[in-house]
């Protein structure tokens, strides 16, 4: 079983297990889990054969948008990753066309009801939550639904601390704890209504949207509506791209900090932005070994402390680095990177191979806003906020829900006046990009404690400074962005090792020994992992070696979840002592010569397997009408509406040297994921054994 049962964040509760069966196979699983976490917790990754050249199929957006992990459940055709698995549950792989059942239904008809809200917010993420705490201080009639059995939207998948600012966003915090927070603060507002496992199918022309909720279908008339539908993850096109194995970090985050399931034993990771280096370290503290991680700009785009993490830890990060092929049988076996050029482009000869069973891809996001745009062209009273709007930090998202709550009351006419202007700076300082990058400060005073702040990058973050006794930590500037600087006395109580989201702040104390420092560092890997009496490597701020030492003392602060190690140094390392290194850097295998003008063999369109050659075809043959393109080739007709590919295909038309204003978009479906028919008047099917088939689990 590949269960996580020991975890340095999470709580691991007792659950009942339950017996279900693949392929006769007698299995078990968590009572109300998902059947995908349910199987890759048995270490079965393949979930179906596609029908068009039966190549295996597993999860990938691991969020109900997609069907690639679809199983035939009880005889019907389910998305494994939003149907629960149920006692005797008899599951099988999906090849080709799923059939029929075979037992008639007698129908049962039922009324739709129509409901009013003033606000009716879709998404219950950060900025979501933020709006309509907003709107219930007020008493607004607000409903706030979410697909999601709980609130928080990706808040309740990070077990990292948060950066931004203390007063408007909880920095220093984790991210399911700031989901927690952001929750139970809706209690105090009997207005605020909340719908959990609530799907929004469509927003409709006359000005209603529907929603199943409780295995019913809704139409709700608001008269106000805010997106807060957050953003789903972009793909590449690469050789091996649809291997089982090969998949996005929100979907990893899903298996391993919600579900907790182990669904790596060897993992790689595309992409240097935040997105990327954060799951990376959620491995790392579920016990999976990162092999490396790679960005194709020269520098990482997250955070640098973020980053520097996995530096320090061993993890190799290579800049200047693209995808060239993923690898394997029936799974993912092996990755090949390689460098690139200027222009980006592959270097031939540069070519490393790792085996590896799963690869991450983190390469951006792209915005949720079919529902603003709908409701836009309906006419209605819409508003939009977070990453649905403009991707940014969760920070953000939360500053952006609460701005546009105050739009939404204006136009009721519930508040006067518009949002105060400074709202506006202090989100946009919320969602700056990391700024300049100072080298490690010099020491300028002679106290025998103090903090050594290795954070020296300008991103806004401020919870050291907030919460030193003694106010001795203090930015630089005047603005959130400043790197932030030591200056008066220490008492040495390691409340800013604990906070701090970087892990950036060390404790050097010379009270003891003047001669052979103390030096404390903060880790959040694994208990048990460094011990007392244990000899340790130890790395600098960018994981440079410094040596090594032994452990004199581990603290476990359980409340905040972070240990701290402390070690003898010599003083002419002290300060430049950052973290403890857990791993080596891993040799690549001998790579054969992989790199070549982009393989048109690379999957674009995943739902209809339609590859990089055939779009390109199509293009060059003067094709700039995306339907007609679809037409022709069926790209964008799969499952998921064409959500994962039609960046992918706009990418290409970009690469093939056509300007983008003369494509013609594709013609967006009407309903937002599938439903069957009889959903819309609320019929239900009671199969030939009297068993009854709720629509809600489709």
């Amino acid at each position: 079983m590949e269960r996580i049962t020991r975890h340095v964040i999470l709580p691991i509760a007792e659950k009942k297990k339950i017996k279900f069966f693949f392929e006769g196979r007698g299995l078990e699983a968590f009572e109300d889990e998902v059947i995908s976490s349910a199987l890759f917790s048995n270490g079965i990754k393949i979930f179906s054969e596609h029908k068009k050249d039966s190549s295996p199929q597993g999860i990938f957006c691991a969020n109900g948008q997609c069907a690639q992990c679809t199983v035939i459940a009880d005889g019907l055709p389910v998305k494994a990753c939003v149907a629960r698995v149920r006692e005797g549950m008899k599951l099988a792989p999906l090849k080709g066309s799923p059939a029929l059942p075979e037992t008639a239904c007698a129908r049962e008809s039922g009324r739709v009801e129509e409901l009013e809200v003033d606000a009716l917010i879709i998404g219950g993420g950060p900025s979501g939550l933020a709006a309509a705490a907003e709107l219930g201080k007020l008493n607004v009639g607000t409903l706030i639904i979410d697909d999601k059995h709980k609130l928080g939207g990706k808040l309740v998948l990070q077990t990292h601390k948060f950066f931004g600012s203390v007063e408007d966003c909880y920095a220093g915090a984790r991210g399911i704890d700031i989901a927690d927070k952001l929750e139970e603060q809706l209690k105090e507002y009997p207005s605020v209504k909340i719908w959990l496992n609530a799907v929004c199918l469509a927003v409709f022309s006359d000005k209603k949207v529907g929603v199943l909720y409780g295995g019913r279908y809704y139409l709700i008339r608001p008269k106000a509506l805010v997106s807060a539908t957050g953003a789903r993850e972009r793909t590449l096109a690469f050789p091996g791209n649809t291997l089982p194995g090969v998949y996005g970090a929100g979907a990893f985050q899903t298996l391993v900090n919600r579900d907790l399931v182990r669904p790596s034993k060897r993992l790689f990771v595309v992409g240097g932005g935040n997105v990327g280096i954060i799951a990376a370290y959620h491995a790392l503290q579920a016990g999976i070994r990162v092999v490396g991680l790679i960005e194709a700009l020269p520098q990482c785009g997250g955070y640098k402390v973020h980053a520097d993490k996995l530096r320090r830890l061993g993890v190799p990060v290579y800049t200047s680095h693209t995808i060239v092929r993923a690898e394997g049988e029936k799974e993912l076996e092996t990755v090949t990177i390689s460098e690139v050029d200027a222009g980006f482009k592959a270097v031939g000869g540069t070519e490393k191979m790792f085996e590896v069973d799963t690869l991450l891809i983190a390469v951006g996001l792209n915005s949720v806003n079919e529902f603003h745009k709908q409701a836009l062209e309906a006419g209605m009273n819409a508003f939009i906020c977070g990453d649905a709007e403009e991707i940014a930090e969760a920070s953000a998202a939360m500053f952006s829900g609460k701005i546009v709550s105050h739009k939404v009351l204006k136009s009721l006419g519930v508040m006067a006046g518009d949002v105060p202007q400074f709202w506006f700076e202090r989100l946009e300082t919320l969602k700056s990009r990391p700024g300049r990058t100072y080298a490690p400060a010099a020491k300028k005073h002679e106290h025998k404690v103090y903090p050594v702040l290795h954070c020296r990058q300008e991103i806004p973050c401020n919870p050291c400074v907030t919460v030193c006794p003694r106010k001795a930590i203090k930015l630089s500037g005047e603005s959130i962005m400043a790197v932030p600087e030591f200056s008066g006395d220490c008492i040495g109580c390691f409340k800013c090792l604990l906070i701090c989201p970087g892990l950036a702040v060390t404790l050097v104390d010379y009270r003891k020994d003047e001669r052979r420092p103390s030096v404390a560092v903060p880790f959040e890997i694994e208990r048990g992992r460094v011990k007392k009496g244990d000899t340790v490597a130890l790395t600098g701020w960018e994981g440079e070696d410094l040596g090594s030492a032994e452990v004199t003392d581990v603290k476990d602060f359980k409340a905040e979840n972070t240990m701290i190690i402390i070690v003898r140094a010599a003083p002419e390392t002290a300060d430049r002592i950052v973290s403890v290194r857990l791993f080596d850097r891993e040799a690549a295998l001998e790579a054969p010569d992989a790199v070549k003008e982009q393989d048109d063999s690379a999957i674009i369109c995943r739902c209809e397997r339609v590859s990089l050659g055939e779009i390109r075809r199509v293009i060059r043959s003067g094709v700039r009408d995306m339907n007609q393109l679809k037409a022709v080739t069926r790209a964008g007709m799969g499952a998921c509406g064409a959500k994962t590919c039609e960046s992918l295909i706009l990418s290409i038309f970009k690469s093939e040297g056509v300007d983008l204003k003369e494509v013609t978009g594709f013609s967006k479906r009407p309903l937002f994921v599938e439903a069957p028919l009889g959903v819309f008047s609320n019929v239900k099917c009671r199969t030939g054994a009297g068993e009854k088939t709720s629509w809600s689990g489709f």
